[in-house]
């Protein structure tokens, strides 16, 4: 599902009825823009029913070049995480 099909399926949801497309895509814009910004700062996200935004710190390590075999350094670096929230676990399965 992309950005489109997400707004006009919350447009047409039962609970949302008289809420505009226009108005739907801006939020979702917003949640973005305040989501990158927040994991940025080294903060979290959480989204009540769907899960939790969060960031990681990877360690450095070595790795190995699959065609050569040869070791070779990965840096330290940051990383966006997602944890799922409880319900949205027992939707899918």
């Amino acid at each position: 599902m992309n950005q489109a099909d997400l707004v006009a399926a919350i447009a047409t949801s039962n609970n949302h009825q008289g809420v505009s497309k226009t108005s739907i895509k801006f939020v979702l814009d917003q949640l973005g823009e305040v989501t990158q910004k927040t994991l940025k700062a080294g903060g979290d996200i959480a989204l009540p029913g769907i899960g939790k935004f969060s960031v990681k710190n990877r360690a450095a390590r070595i790795g190995k070049n699959p065609r050569t075999g040869e070791e070779l350094q990965i840096a330290a670096k940051v990383v966006p995480h997602f944890s799922a929230a409880k319900a949205l676990k027992d939707a899918v399965v």
